[in-house]
């Protein structure tokens, strides 16, 4: 198990202690997307869907998602976030509508969780309001693009 910060000696799952590691500014980006077909996407992007504004909504949702992590992935420390930003837009080339979340904290551990929660919780409230329309969508390509901050430094997916 050498490398998985997440196991004891004997193998067991734990929290890292973060106590002896220095607070930095910590910065985490992640994306995805949700594929779907051009005539969903229209009633997204022509305001349409029943459920109302889905951008608007799925973006309160991925700040929510971010801010709820610990709560959700149980060896998740829980964390000061001091900004969440999360970007829906609409691309016909998809198509359907991509994500993208920024965190960041000052603190002892990353915020490379809260972003991917802040993606992955956009797309499945997405999902919801509009799979009336379609329950064929796809959640797909949720990844990190970039962290910093902390020991190991910066981390640049490549493109």
């Amino acid at each position: 198990m050498s490398g998985l910060t997440h196991f004891d000696g004997k193998g067991d799952a734990h929290m890292v202690d973060v106590s002896s590691k220095d607070v930095t500014d910590r910065l985490a980006i992640a994306e995805g997307a949700v594929q779907m077909s051009a005539q969903t996407l229209a009633v997204i992007t022509e305001g349409r869907a029943k459920k109302g504004d889905v951008l608007s909504v799925a973006r309160l949702a991925g700040i929510m998602g971010a801010k709820r992590t610990a709560d959700l992935i149980p060896l998740c420390h829980p964390l000061p976030i001091t900004k969440v930003a999360v970007e829906l837009s609409a691309d016909p080339d998809l198509p359907g509508v991509r994500i993208q979340a920024t965190v960041r904290t000052s603190g002892q551990t990353g915020v490379e969780m809260e972003a991917l929660t802040a993606v992955s919780t956009a797309a499945l409230t997405l999902y919801d309001m509009v799979k009336a329309v379609e329950k064929s969508m796809v959640i797909r390509d949720i990844r990190l693009l970039r962290k910093e901050g902390g020991k190991s430094g910066i981390y640049q997916a490549e493109t």
